[in-house]
């Protein structure tokens, strides 16, 4: 397939052009906008739309999107700090899993319906699946997120050599990073939905890892120089 003809397959009988869809997605998880800013923005552009169209692009294209971006993602440090933070989903507490690395770079994350040890075991299988195994994990002191590396280690998952301390002032860093998330969600009233949430705060840390410089973006096809142009430049790949 053609590049060309890879983006056209992606958006293939969409109503809107593929040009309008990726900058909403892409304006609605990177600024403190809510949907309605931004069917208001799109209005000043002579573009009628709902605000409900914009939230459907976001589930229908976050997944696509991280697929195309996580294939040119850089390596992120073996020092791993991780962290959970709370986001409510349809008026109840649910718990976001984050790992940052010594530098900042975002390593992965999960959410989760429950805060326990199922939840730290699958958040660090997948961390590990996506990044490799770390050198160290520092950690706060909570008892599951401790146990859960105890009980990956005993069963072979994750190698006895990975280094495991608590330092609130190491960890100091993932939790200025979950800030950014948070002040992203804020405006945005609310989710309905576990999946919909879940999608979504991926597509904000999809953002969050192309502001940090986490994708190696300066050989793509065309030199491109400005955010359109790189978003077409990975779509098309």
């Amino acid at each position: 397939m053609t590049r060309g003809g890879s983006v056209r397959e992606l958006f293939k009988g969409r109503h809107f052009d593929h040009e309008v869809i990726v900058l909403c997605v892409r304006w609605y998880l990177s600024f403190k906008l809510s949907s309605r800013d931004l069917v208001q923005m799109m209005s000043e552009r002579g573009i009628a739309l709902a605000h409900t169209t914009i939230l459907r692009w976001v589930q229908r294209y976050v997944p696509e999107f991280e697929k195309r971006w996580n294939q040119y993602a850089r390596a992120v440090s073996g020092s791993w700090r991780c962290d959970e933070t709370y986001i409510k989903v349809k008026g109840r507490w649910t718990y976001l899993y984050r790992a940052v690395d010594k530098h900042g770079r975002t390593v992965d994350f999960l959410l989760s319906e429950r805060r326990d040890v199922a939840a730290a075991k699958h958040f660090f299988r997948k961390a590990m699946k996506n990044n490799g195994t770390p050198r160290v994990i520092t950690l706060d002191a909570y008892a599951d997120s401790h146990r859960a590396i105890s009980e990956l280690k005993s069963a072979g998952t994750m190698p006895h050599r990975v280094r495991i301390r608590s330092s609130k002032y190491l960890n100091n860093v993932v939790e200025q990073d979950h800030r950014r998330i948070k002040h992203r969600i804020r405006p945005m009233l609310g989710f309905k939905r576990f999946e919909a949430a879940a999608i979504t705060i991926s597509g904000i840390e999809l953002a969050e890892k192309i502001r940090k410089h986490q994708f190696k973006t300066g050989k793509l096809p065309g030199r491109p120089s400005t955010a359109p142009e790189t978003w077409a430049a990975i779509l098309a790949g």
